[in-house]
């Protein structure tokens, strides 16, 4: 489990295709601290697994599963900046949300306004993610957790601080650019129960 709040952001070193399979090489420095070979590592909030490490890099294979339902299907290229997450300790302080890692869709940045100091982030998601969002509610973007300032049909939007700015890919993001994106779990768990109470 994750928080969505970013250690670090790290950079794409090397993509190479191994037939189906597409094994990514991330450069980083905070993460790899305890990171071993075989853990779980959240990259743009999608939960990857850590296969082997290097004194400054670690590297993960992205099978076509993972492809079809992130951003990643769009391509990776070396020199991309990622949002990086080792999941919570348990006896770790609990900021941010729940965060699974696992991406429920794909949204669409539809701008990125910038005001003086923070800015306001609009992404057009997928239709079926729709009914998890909530005006104040938690949805996580490429790895980050955010509170969702304001909805309309067929968007919503998010406030950036500086320091969200400061420290995570979301500064670099430009209209037409596709995100990872997570509903809140707890949504998920209520529509579950509520249509099987329906059937019952």
């Amino acid at each position: 489990m994750f928080t969505g709040i970013v250690e670090e952001t790290g950079t794409v070193r090397a993509v190479a295709a191994r037939d189906e399979v597409v094994v990514v090489t991330i450069q980083a420095r905070a993460v790899l601290g305890t990171l071993a070979a075989g853990d779980s590592i959240a990259v743009n909030g999608c939960c990857l697994t850590a296969v082997s490490l290097s004194a400054d890099a670690f590297v993960c294979e992205l099978t076509p599963e993972t492809l079809a339902r992130t951003s990643f299907g769009a391509g990776l290229s070396a020199g991309r900046l990622v949002n990086l997450e080792r999941p919570l300790a348990a006896n770790g302080r609990f900021d941010g949300h729940i965060v699974q890692g696992h991406v429920d869709g794909v949204g669409r940045v539809v701008a990125l306004t910038k005001l003086e100091q923070s800015a306001v982030l609009e992404i057009a998601p997928p239709a079926a993610l729709e009914r998890y969002l909530v005006e104040k509610g938690s949805v996580t973007v490429d790895g980050v957790s955010l509170t969702v300032a304001a909805l309309r049909p067929g968007a919503f939007s998010v406030a950036l601080i500086p320091f969200t700015l400061e420290r995570t890919t979301l500064d670099g993001l430009r209209p037409g650019d596709l995100v990872n994106l997570e509903a809140d779990v707890i949504a998920k768990y209520v529509e579950r129960l509520l249509s099987a109470r329906g059937s019952a």
